[in-house]
């Protein structure tokens, strides 16, 4: 499908308000990117539409480059919507995509979508070899009819909220800290698969989740979680790494549900990261683990209680 036939599929019959972004974990950044949107376009009586990638940019701009999604595009695309933004629009970033120029890219917005306001960040730039800057794009505005508007970035601390920062506060274990760039915990979904059934020998029945290729999991570690299962919320201890007492394994994400002994093989469960409880370790006896794990599953129960309350 080419370029103009990706965006006439949310082709507007009114002017509209239109942003341009990955938006991958819809953060606290995105969130006030969408406002100004809104608040734009409820100014002007105009619709609101998001543009989006379906893949990362830099996987085709950055030679052998990968990314690890905070989100997955279906999870994007309904956060998105939940910002109040009437239509996403996906686009697949390819190498075509890259090399067209600034102004037959904003030729394409004004026709399908009838701009009349862009809405970016500051260090926005689109177009081949990002030629298409917030001051190329002024000047486009002028000669085609449309406002561009800036919004400044959403700060923690002294830092800039990006997606990369927060990519690499998960991967790194702290999911506290990206909760709050975020404003809901990280979350990954994945279906259960049978295990080697060692967590049942040790008295902690786990359930292993297979995760989706190219999402993003946190660190090695053992974490207070929250798991999902057909709408109902439990409480639970989730450790990801390769085991190191029993030796050498693949990495896995597994979880124990407390307070839970359903059989839940083959179904979805999504895991809510709440805090990480300690870094995963190599203990000399099996059964110095399984006291460890007693530890972290009452630690986990404590955390999670006190969320509730």
């Amino acid at each position: 499908m080419s370029i103009e036939q990706q965006l006439a599929q949310g082709s507007s019959l009114r002017d509209a308000a239109v942003t341009i972004g990955t938006f991958d974990g819809v953060h606290r950044g995105h969130k006030q990117v969408f406002q100004r949107l809104t608040e734009e376009a409820s100014a002007g009586g105009l619709q609101t539409i998001a543009v989006t990638f379906r893949n990362h940019p830099r996987t085709v701009l950055v030679a052998d480059s990968n990314v690890d999604y905070i989100t997955s595009w279906v999870e994007r695309q309904a956060l998105i919507k939940c910002e109040g933004v009437d239509s996403v629009v996906a686009l697949d970033f390819t190498e075509e995509l890259s090399l067209v120029k600034a102004r037959k890219f904003v030729g394409m917005l004004k026709t399908c979508f009838r701009m009349k306001v862009l809405v970016v960040g500051p260090d926005f730039a689109l177009g081949y070899r990002r030629e298409g800057d917030i001051s190329a794009l002024k000047a486009l505005g002028d000669e085609m009819d449309f406002r561009v508007e800036v919004v400044e970035p959403e700060m923690s601390g002294t830092q800039p909220i990006r997606s990369r920062t927060l990519r690499q506060l998960i991967a790194g274990g702290d999911v506290d800290e990206a909760a709050e760039m975020l404003e809901r915990h990280f979350s990954i979904t994945g279906k259960i698969i049978e295990g080697d059934g060692r967590g049942r020998d040790l008295g902690f029945p786990t359930a292993n989740l297979d995760i989706e290729a190219g999402r993003l999991v946190p660190g090695d570690g053992i974490y207070a979680t929250w798991a999902i299962i057909g709408g109902s919320r439990y409480k639970s201890a989730t450790s990801i790494g390769v085991r190191p007492t029993f030796g050498t394994k693949p990495r896995a994400v597994e979880t124990f549900i407390i307070d839970f002994d359903d059989e839940v093989y083959s179904e979805a469960l999504t895991l809510e990261f709440v805090s990480r409880l300690r870094e995963e370790l190599t203990f000399p006896s099996v059964q110095g683990l399984i006291e460890q794990m007693h530890r972290d599953v009452e630690e986990a129960r404590a955390i999670l209680s006190d969320e509730v309350k």
